[in-house]
Order: structure tokens, then C-alpha cells, then sequence
């Protein structure tokens, strides 16, 4: 019995271990010019930097307002970060919801071509949601690792149906979108499969008028096959209240979409899938294996095993506030999340202890994580080691 008892105690260690991790912060409240950072996304580029975006909001720490987009780099998988650079400045407006990615199929550029995806705004959320402002949408694009970047390119009427009346047509309910955001996170190009080379941008908007408990929201996706020359848009997910998104590849060209639930009567995560790259949604469902307080979450793949996809999940996992940042594993596209690892939980139930994150692969069993801590105090990254 005693034997029993520790191998059942060392299966509960190793299925909820609790991470052991080092924080290295990254964006700190207050310094170099910005009173707060939100939002965080990053990638890894092909010459082994890693880049780490975030929101820099100059006055405070609202949604709306003064807000850059910025970034830091690391040579060093995270150990060490350079100094801040502004990426996007949108004068005293916004700019955000930055949803980065590497192009690594283009011949034009051998090397890999960085594309920063982001979203404008002259108005607050409600206020666009009731007509009173717009959001738009645009990319940069960056050949030499992220140093400098190109001109911005609006691609607003390929990727977005604001409702803009004419002789012509007749918008309906679903037409009017009205707020609109990325991701947030990273976006993904499609590795392998007959959509491979397809940049995906997973996104959400709201339809008409401010409706009770968020019935205004819905999730959806864009994409282009062409090396961002043109958009087109997915189908909208057929689940109401679906809000903040990321995509992520699974095997036989399929596609993964997992959702926040903004109407928050499931707290759990939302999970759309699609059999043809993104553009449409064969199933849509509940994951009650991801509790959600509703809040952002983040999703990477890490390979295959024995021909399945094995994803990375992170979010907030207590299901009444942002606390216990849980990094899951999944061997199964996932079905089942059998490896979890606690990043950060606050030990006196402090509200927002941990919120937002990002995922990005160093390492054949590294995987980082950038986050907000401390009641967005600051954003910080830390390493994981996961099994395989």
C-alpha cells in the first residue's frame, strides 16, 4: 500500500507539477516611456532571435488612448533583452491587438520575411461597438529580423465588413461589423498539407449594436495564400460571444481555432475546428479541459507524434479570476491535455494575478512563455520544460 501511495503521489507530481521557473521580465510598467504594457506576442525567427512584442500605453493602462506597439529582442533565449523599440506610434491614437508571424515559404525572400499584423482605433471599444468610431486593420512587414520595418499596408476592406451603406447594397445584421480585433498573439503559417505556405490570422468582431451579455461578438479568421498581396476572410465561428482567438495547425489539413468565451455562462475554452486550412468550421465546442475566467489564451504546435499533432496550451486556468497561468500539453490534437505545468498562482488569491501570454518553441523541450504578472505590473518570460 505504501508503494501505491508514492506512485500515485508521483504521477500527480508529474501530470500538475508545478513549473520550475525563472522570470525574466521583459516589459516593466513605468520604464521607457510607456506607464503600462499589455498584450504580450512572440515569435522565433529563423536566425534564433526571438522577438517579444506587447502594447506600450503611454498614460495608462486602459485599452484606448495614447498606445504603441513595441518590441524587444533576445539573442539569448531569453535570458537578456534589448532595449525597447517602437514598432508602430499611431500619433495620440491606438495601435494594437499585434498578431506577428515569420513568412518562410516567399522565394522572393530566402531568409524569411517577418509580417506584424495590428489593428487601429479612434474611439473605445463600446463606442465602436455602438457606432461611434472605427477600428481598421494593417500590416508591416520586416526582411532584416525585425531592425526596421516597412511602410504600414491597410488591408481594412479585404479582412473587415464595416458597415459602409451605398446604392448598391444593403448590409445585413452579420455585415455590420463594427469592433474588430487580432488575436492577440502570434499568428501561424501553415506548415505542411495542400494549404502550406497560408498565413493565418485568427481574429473577432462584433455585429451590430451592443447585444445583451456580448451576443454582439464572434470569432473568425483571415488569411492569405499569396504572401500578403490579398485577404480573404474565414466563415464566421458559429458560436455566440466567441471573442479573442488563436489558431493553431493540426495534421490532414486541418486547423484549430481556441476561443475565448466572452459571454462567460461556460467557463471554459472555446474550440472551433476546420478541415481546409481555416476558411470554414465543421465542429464547434466546449473544451471543459480548459477552465477560463474569461481571458485570453495562447496555442502552439510542437511536432507530430505517432502522426498527431502535440500542442502547447496557456492560459489563466482558474475559472473566477486571472490566476494559475497553467501551461498544458496535448499528444492528441487536443482531445485530452495529459501534462500540465503551474507557471505562476498567486499564493494569497490575489485577483489578476496572471492574465495574457504568449507561446514561442526554443529548444526540442523549451518552451517559452511571456506573460502579464502581478496585476499587469509587468510582462515577463520564462522557460518550460515539457516531455515528449
Amino acid at each position: 500500500m505504501f508503494r501505491l501511495l508514492l506512485t500515485v503521489s508521483f504521477l500527480f507530481t508529474a501530470l500538475f507539477a508545478q513549473a520550475q521557473t525563472t522570470d525574466v521580465p521583459v516589459f516593466v510598467s513605468g520604464q521607457e516611456g510607456h506607464k503600462s504594457y499589455r498584450i504580450p506576442a512572440i515569435i522565433d525567427l529563423p536566425n534564433g532571435d526571438i522577438l517579444a512584442f506587447a502594447e506600450g500605453r503611454v498614460h495608462g493602462a486602459a485599452d484606448f488612448g495614447d498606445v504603441n506597439i513595441v518590441l524587444k529582442r533576445s539573442s539569448d533565449k531569453g535570458k537578456t533583452w534589448s532595449a525597447l523599440q517602437t514598432v508602430v506610434d499611431y500619433d495620440t491614437l491606438q495601435a494594437g491587438n499585434m498578431a506577428p508571424v515569420v513568412d518562410l515559404t516567399d522565394p522572393k525572400y530566402p531568409k524569411g520575411r517577418i509580417f506584424l499584423f495590428y489593428n487601429t482605433g479612434n474611439a473605445h471599444e463600446y463606442e465602436v461597438r455602438s457606432a461611434k468610431g472605427y477600428r481598421e486593420v494593417w500590416y508591416i512587414t520586416s526582411t532584416d529580423n525585425g531592425h526596421t520595418w516597412s511602410e504600414p499596408v491597410n488591408i481594412t476592406t479585404q479582412v473587415h465588413r464595416p458597415n459602409m451603406p451605398s446604392a448598391n447594397r444593403a448590409y445585413t445584421f452579420k455585415e455590420d461589423w463594427r469592433s474588430y480585433a487580432n488575436t492577440p498573439g502570434h499568428a501561424i503559417q501553415i506548415a505542411n498539407g495542400k494549404y502550406k505556405g497560408r498565413i493565418y490570422v485568427a481574429a473577432n468582431h462584433s455585429a451590430g449594436a451592443p447585444q445583451h451579455n456580448f451576443e454582439d461578438y464572434a470569432a473568425h479568421g483571415f488569411y492569405t495564400d499569396d504572401h500578403g498581396q490579398t485577404f480573404k476572410l474565414s466563415e464566421v465561428v458559429p458560436e455566440t460571444g466567441s471573442n479573442e482567438a488563436m489558431a493553431v495547425e493540426l495534421t490532414k489539413d486541418k486547423l484549430m481555432m481556441n476561443i475565448r468565451n466572452q459571454q462567460g455562462d461556460v467557463r471554459a475554452r472555446i474550440v472551433s475546428i476546420s478541415s481546409d486550412g481555416g476558411a470554414t468550421w465543421d465542429t464547434t465546442y466546449f473544451d471543459k479541459q480548459l477552465p477560463d475566467p474569461v481571458n485570453q489564451g495562447s496555442i502552439l504546435n510542437l511536432g507530430k507524434k505517432k502522426g498527431k499533432a502535440i500542442l502547447a496550451f496557456c492560459n489563466a486556468a482558474d475559472p473566477q479570476r486571472r490566476d494559475n497561468l497553467t501551461l498544458r500539453i496535448s499528444y492528441d490534437e487536443g482531445k485530452t491535455w495529459p501534462e500540465q505545468h503551474v507557471i505562476a498562482k498567486s499564493p494569497n488569491n490575489e485577483r489578476d494575478h496572471a492574465a495574457y501570454s504568449d507561446l514561442v518553441r526554443i529548444g526540442k523541450k523549451d518552451i517559452g512563455v511571456l506573460y502579464e504578472k502581478h496585476g499587469y505590473e509587468r510582462i515577463v518570460f520564462t522557460v518550460v520544460k515539457w516531455k515528449k
